[in-house]
């Protein structure tokens, strides 16, 4: 990954705050960003099949449910862009992760 690849991934608001929510909160699968986002699950897909083709975020298959994290060789430099627009973003991060924690019956579907 060049930092001209991870910029371009980050410069949609979308998957900047995909990014910034499995940062705070590790592994989460579609179901719980669509309702941290608020934005219909198709949507949600397109941009983690886009973070995940530029190296910035892995997944995981278990049963039905795909787990996204953020990849566990990404470069320090990658990693330290991502941690300084997290903290830029720290009043949007703490609405998303209220929103995770709002969602109904998110042990049970996740």
């Amino acid at each position: 990954m060049t930092p001209v690849q991870l910029f371009k991934c980050l410069a949609d608001e979308t998957r900047l705050q995909l990014v910034m929510l499995m940062q705070a909160e590790g592994e989460l699968c579609v179901c719980e960003l669509v309702a941290a986002l608020g934005e219909s699950q198709p949507k949600i897909s397109r941009h983690l099949a886009q973070l995940r083709n530029c190296g910035l975020l892995q997944d995981t298959r278990r049963g039905q449910w795909v787990y996204y994290a953020i990849h566990p060789q990404l470069p320090a430099w990658a990693a330290s862009a991502c941690n300084a627009a997290a903290n830029a973003e720290s009043e949007r991060l703490t609405l998303l992760r209220n929103n995770l924690q709002a969602m109904p019956d998110r042990p049970a579907c996740c």
